[in-house]
């Protein structure tokens, strides 16, 4: 697996997120749980966005994203900073804690 670089910042015009220096898709074909955008720092509807965007890009697989994605929310997004880096590795360590609790 190559390995991403996931980021996230807040800036006037909203919130920002890339995955290798390139916009997130949103992941709203597998599911929209917002039209607002993605956000971070809390549990709700633009985390849980988030999240099903970020696995859905690491893991490829929509059914497994959509499945993770609560967990991965409340266990990683929801703690996330202002601005944030994540990788690929530090994202399979968030899916074996998930997997853990």
């Amino acid at each position: 697996m190559t390995s991403k670089v996931y980021a996230g910042e807040r800036t006037l015009r909203g919130s920002l997120v890339t995955v290798d220096g390139a916009p997130l898709p949103d992941a709203s074909a597998v599911r929209r749980f917002t039209r607002i955008g993605f956000e971070w720092g809390f549990v709700g509807p633009e985390p849980r966005q988030l999240a099903l965007a970020l696995l859905l890009d690491h893991l490829g697989d929509p059914e497994a994203a959509l499945r993770l994605c609560e967990s991965f929310m409340r266990i990683v997004v929801a703690e996330l900073d202002n601005a944030w880096r994540l990788t690929s590795e530090e994202i399979e360590a968030g899916l074996r804690e998930c997997a853990a609790r």
